[in-house]
C-alpha cells in the first residue's frame, strides 16, 4: 500500500541551536526534543530524568478528599470493600493494584469483574446486587462508572457507598456516587487529564498514603501494574504518565510482581521490556481471559503469589493462543469479504453472526492494516448485532457512529475506537448510512497511511552516541513515539536477502560515502525490483540495536522506501 510521507515542521533554528549546545547533542536530536516541547536546559533535565517527586498532588483532583476520607473510614473500621473493575487490561490491573495494596491493611476485601458476555461493559446490575446481597458497604469502581447513572442510584438506594475512579469522558449527567474521581470532569482542576483508569486508582491510593502518613514507597512497589495499564490502554506517554511509565518499566524489568514475572517468562523475551513489548507480549495475555472466558482469571494471576502464578500464566497463555486462532480465522474471512467490495468505498462494515465477540476489535484493526479506512466488525450476541469500530488517523469514528444513533440501541467510545449495538434488522441501513457519512467527511489523505518523519538526518550522524541519547527519550508511546528518521539518496551495497518471501535485509550507504549500515525492511520484498536497479532511494526508519549472538550493532528498521523525490 502506497504511503504518504509527512515531515514534521522545523522548529525555530535559534532554539534548536541553543539547546544543542546546552546539553551537548547534535542538532537533529535537539530538533526532535523541541518538537516535543523540550526547549531549555531545565526542561531537558526534567525530561531525561523523570522524578516521582514531580507527581501532581492527588488532592488537586475533584472529590479526592471525599474519596480518601471514605476509604480511610472503611479500611480502619473493617468494613467489607468490593473492588470492581472492567474486564480489559486497564480494568484488571486497576483491581489488582487496589487489592494488593489494601490487602496489607484489611482482610475484608473481594474483587468483582463483570462477564463480558452476560453483563457487558461498565458497572452491572448483577455486580451491585452481589455487593448488596453480601453486605459490602463500599464499592470502589475502576476504569468504568462515569456514565453509570442507574447503577449509582441502585447502590445509593441500598445504602452502599460507591467511589468511582474513571478516566473516560463523562456524559451530560453524572452518576450520584459517594465520590466521583475523573480528571475529565469539566470542573476538575487536576492538571493532567490523560491518566489511565489504573492511574486514577493509583492517585486514590497516593492520597490515602498522604492522609494516613504511609510511606509512598509502599505504593510505588506496584508501579509495574500501572505501567502495564498505561501501555495497554494507549494513553499519551507525557507528563505524569511518563513518570509512572518510566518507574513502572524499571520495576517490571528489575523486580516484577509474581504474576507479571510469570507472564514475562512465558513470553520468552530475554531483553528489557519497553512500552511496545508490554502492548504486544503482556497485554494480550492478560486480555485473553476476558475475551474468551472470564477476566477474573487475569486478576487471580496478577494478585497471586509465586506458588500460584505459573499455573495461572500457563492458562492465560493457552487462552491467548486460542484468541490468536480466532483472530487469524476471522481476519482471513473478513479480508475475503472486503475483497468483494467496490474499490471506491470509504468505509468497511462487516457482519457475520458467528464471529467471536471477544476478538472483533482486533480484527477491525487488522483490516485497517490492509484497507486503510474506518472499519466496523459486527457479530451477533443475544439476538443483537454488536461490534467494534476502529478508525484511521484524524477521523472521528465515534462522531460518525453518533450520526447513526437512531439505528442503534447503544454506543460509546472515543475518536479512534468505539463499540455499538443495534437490532440485526438495522445492519443493512447502518452500513449504507455509515458509508454515506464517512464519504462526506473523510479527507482523501486520511485514506492513505501516513509516515510521519521527525527529522531528516545524514547517515554520518547515525552513531552509537545518537542511539544512546535517543534511547534516553524513552519510554516511547503516544505523543512521545520513537523518533522516525528520514535519509535521502541511499544505495544498497549488494543485493539484499529476501527472508520468508516477504522481508528484505542487507546493507546500504549514502550516495557520497562507502560506510555501510545494516537495514531490515519487514514486508518490503515487493520493492526488490526497484532496489535492484541501483537507483538511489529514500528511507524512513527507526534506529534500533541488533543483538545477535551477543554481538551488538545498529540496524535501520525501515518503515518505508520511496524512489521519487
Amino acid at each position: 500500500m502506497e504511503k504518504r510521507w509527512v515531515y514534521k515542521e522545523n522548529p525555530e533554528a535559534a532554539i534548536v541551536e541553543q539547546l544543542s549546545k546546552e546539553i551537548n547533542i547534535n542538532e537533529y536530536l535537539a530538533k526532535i526534543l523541541v518538537q516535543r516541547g523540550v526547549r531549555t536546559f531545565d526542561e531537558a533535565k526534567e525530561f531525561f530524568r523523570p522524578s516521582l517527586s514531580r507527581l501532581h498532588d492527588p488532592f488537586l483532583m475533584k472529590n479526592m478528599d471525599l474519596a480518601v476520607n471514605r476509604l480511610t473510614e472503611a479500611v480502619f473500621s473493617e468494613e467489607k470493600i468490593l473492588i470492581y473493575g472492567d474486564y480489559d487490561v486497564d480494568g484488571t490491573t486497576s483491581v489488582s493494584l487496589i487489592y494488593l495494596f489494601l490487602k496489607q491493611l484489611s482482610d475484608k476485601l473481594e474483587f468483582y469483574i463483570p462477564d463480558r458476555y452476560t453483563e457487558g461493559y461498565g458497572i452491572s446490575k448483577k455486580g451491585i446486587d452481589y455487593a448488596i446481597n453480601n453486605d459490602f458497604t463500599l464499592i470502589i469502581a475502576l476504569d468504568c462508572g462515569v456514565r453509570a447513572i442507574d447503577r449509582a442510584a441502585q447502590a445509593k438506594a441500598a445504602g452502599v457507598d460507591l467511589i468511582i475512579c474513571d478516566h473516560h469522558l463523562p456524559g451530560d449527567e453524572l452518576p450520584d456516587a459517594y465520590a466521583l474521581l475523573d480528571p475529565k470532569q469539566e470542573d476538575c482542576k487536576y492538571p493532567f487529564k490523560e491518566l489511565s483508569g489504573c492511574g486514577v486508582g493509583f492517585k486514590l491510593l497516593e492520597g490515602f498514603c498522604q492522609q494516613n502518613t504511609i510511606e509512598k514507597e509502599k505504593l510505588f512497589e506496584f508501579l509495574d501494574l500501572v505501567a502495564v495499564s498505561i501501555a495497554s490502554d494507549i494513553v499519551p506517554i507525557v507528563d505524569e504518565n511518563r513518570i509512572l511509565a518510566f518507574y513502572g518499566l524499571k520495576k517490571l524489568n528489575q523486580a516484577p510482581s509474581a504474576g507479571l514475572k510469570s507472564l514475562i517468562e512465558i513470553s520468552g523475551k530475554k531483553n528489557q521490556f519497553s512500552i511496545s513489548d508490554v502492548v504486544f507480549s503482556i497485554g494480550p495475555r492478560i486480555n485473553a481471559a476476558g475475551r474468551l472466558t472470564h477476566a477474573k482469571e487475569s486478576v487471580n494471576l496478577l494478585i497471586g503469589d509465586e506458588t500460584e502464578t505459573s499455573a495461572f500464566a500457563d492458562n492465560l497463555n493457552d487462552r491467548n493462543k486460542e484468541r490468536r486462532e480466532f483472530d487469524q480465522t476471522i481476519t482471513t474471512e473478513a479480508l475475503e469479504m472486503i475483497g468483494a467490495f467496490k474499490e471506491d468505498r470509504k468505509s468497511t462494515v462487516l457482519f457475520k453472526k458467528d464471529w467471536h465477540k471477544g476478538v472483533i476489535g482486533i480484527v477491525a484493526s487488522r483490516c485497517i492494516e490492509h484497507y486503510h479506512r474506518p472499519t466496523i466488525i459486527l457479530t451477533e450476541s443475544k439476538g443483537k448485532a454488536t461490534g467494534s469500530a476502529r478508525s484511521v488517523d484524524g477521523f472521528d469514528v465515534h462522531e460518525a457512529i453518533s450520526e447513526c444513533a437512531d439505528l442503534l440501541e447503544q454506543f460509546g467510545g472515543h475518536t479512534h475506537a468505539a463499540g455499538l449495538t443495534m437490532p440485526v434488522k438495522n445492519v443493512g441501513k447502518f452500513i449504507d448510512r455509515f458509508e454515506q457519512i464517512v464519504s462526506e467527511k473523510i479527507l482523501p489523505e486520511q485514506l492513505i497511511p501516513k509516515v510521519e518523519i521527525d527529522t531528516e538526518i545524514p547517515l554520518s550522524e547515525i552513531t552509537y552516541k545518537t542511539y544512546n541519547i535517543m534511547n534516553q527519550m524513552a519510554p516511547f508511546g503516544p505523543q512521545n513515539m520513537a523518533p522516525l528518521f528520514g535519509t535521502k539518496n541511499v544505495i544498497v551495497d549488494t543485493l539484499p536477502k529476501v527472508l520468508k518471501e516477504k522481508h528484505i535485509k542487507g546493507f546500504l550507504h549514502a550516495e557520497n560515502s562507502t560506510k555501510l549500515f545494516e537495514f531490515i525492511g519487514f514486508g518490503m520484498a515487493d520493492k526488490m525490483d526497484q532496489i535492484e536497479t541501483g537507483v538511489p532511494f529514500h528511507i524512513g526508519y527507526h534506529l534500533e540495536e541488533n543483538n545477535y549472538m551477543r554481538n551488538k550493532s545498529l540496524i535501520l528498521n525501515l518503515r518505508d522506501i520511496r524512489f521519487d523525490a
